[in-house]
């Protein structure tokens, strides 16, 4: 097997993913917050302000997911049953969402029932991959290359607590995106939220940070041993740094900053992850190389991800561009 090829697939994936938390972490996050604006003037501004983005920014789950399937089949043979609860509960919520997404419009004026939908969708699909996320980290079992643990071995105080993490994550997400895309009001509103989600967020990071280690002795061996911790610290140091920065930038009044600088704070988070988890792809068994397909299937399908990554790219890109600018009462698609 050439070794090169699954690093390239692990890059391939962990990029979708990242893309994927980051995109489509703040439409959820706009969900998430939804019940807590009570202004019908509000909510259709907020539902708005993601309206042409939230569907192309689910292309990068199925990039994900997909990638992971053809690439890494043992992988996702093991993952799968060992989360099939909380992926089939995910993939209904976002359904669930994207459907009030139309049918909130159409109901006017009677649209609590999507409103619902649309908030409960957000909240549930958040909360879930927080969960499958903190039961990846605390370990699958697995005995020859098969998932050998229950159908709930993923529920665990640890998964739940990550779970809650997500969901206060991609709500600062949506925060800093009022903040940035909308005036009046509503960016008052993202203003406040942003301000005490990113006290928590940090709160959560650190006590996952320290919850790890404690529970699972090779994240320990990872992080605290000589002479990785002299090359790991400065991670959590500028975590807290930009994180203080987020704080005094929705404070001071900016508008574009808070955003980046929380999307910066995730891809610090995820950073963490990676090296925590490195190089296994189902903790604390199988790595990449353990579960990658054959080197021919690999590069068979590598060929086509090189023509179909730069359109994704370049259709994201471009939407974007073409939905620029803040977004006010009565403005929008939809």
């Amino acid at each position: 097997m050439e070794p090169y090829l699954p690093l390239i697939w692990a890059a391939l994936i962990g990029t979708a993913v990242a893309m994927y938390v980051i995109l489509d972490g703040f439409d959820l996050g706009i969900g998430i917050l939804f019940p807590f604006v009570r202004e019908e003037e509000d909510r259709d501004v907020m539902m708005n302000s993601v309206a042409p983005f939230w569907d192309g920014n689910e292309t990068w789950l199925v990039l994900g997911g997909g990638g992971l399937w053809v690439a890494f089949p043992t992988a996702y043979a093991v993952i799968m049953p060992a989360f099939y609860l909380p992926v089939i509960g995910m993939l209904l919520a976002l359904v669930l969402r994207g459907v009030s997404f139309e049918f909130r419009w159409v109901a006017k004026p009677s649209h609590l029932l999507w409103d619902v939908a649309f908030a409960g969708g957000s909240i549930v699909a958040a909360f879930l991959q927080g969960v499958i996320l903190g039961g990846l980290l605390q370990g699958v079992e697995v005995v020859n290359r098969q998932y050998a643990g229950g159908p709930f071995d993923w529920l665990t105080p640890f998964s739940i607590f990550v779970g809650l993490a997500v969901v206060a994550g991609y709500a600062l997400l949506g925060a800093t995106w009022l903040v940035m895309r909308t005036s009046g009001p509503t960016q008052d509103f993202g203003r406040r939220a942003g301000g005490l989600l990113v006290v928590a967020v940090l709160a959560a990071m650190a006590v996952v940070s320290l919850w790890t280690p404690l529970a699972i002795e090779r994240i320990a061996t990872r992080w605290f041993s000589l002479p990785n911790l002299f090359y790991l610290w400065p991670i959590p140091l500028v975590t807290v740094l930009v994180g203080y920065l987020v704080f005094v930038w929705l404070r001071r009044g900016d508008d574009v900053k808070p955003f980046f600088g929380s999307v910066v704070l995730f891809l610090l988070g995820y950073c963490g992850l990676v090296i925590s988890t490195w190089p296994y792809l189902v903790p604390p068994h199988l790595t990449f190389w353990d579960t990658a397909a054959a080197p021919a299937s690999q590069l068979f399908l590598l060929v086509g991800t090189v023509f179909l990554l730069p359109l994704v790219l370049g259709y994201t890109a471009f939407v974007y561009w073409m939905f620029r600018g803040k977004i006010g009462p009565g403005e929008g698609y939809h």
